[in-house]
């Protein structure tokens, strides 16, 4: 498996893991940790938009190349 298909996956099923563990905590408490879901969010989304951006110039990078060739 590539690289960054394994990190999509890895960022999915932590993502997954994360917000079943938050829902224990809030059923636990009844707090929920508004700050840590936002902050753990916003990371997870940053990752993967950043994967996608490399992945982008990659592709583009590839396309200039073959149209090079033509």
């Amino acid at each position: 498996m590539k690289f960054s298909k394994f990190i999509v996956v890895l960022v999915i099923t932590l993502n997954i893991i994360f917000a079943g563990v938050v829902l224990y905590i809030f059923d636990r408490t009844k707090v929920e940790p508004v700050e840590l879901v936002r902050a753990w969010f916003a990371f997870t989304t940053v990752e993967l938009w950043a994967l996608a951006g490399i992945k982008k110039k990659e592709v583009q990078r590839n396309d200039q190349k073959n149209l090079g060739k033509n």
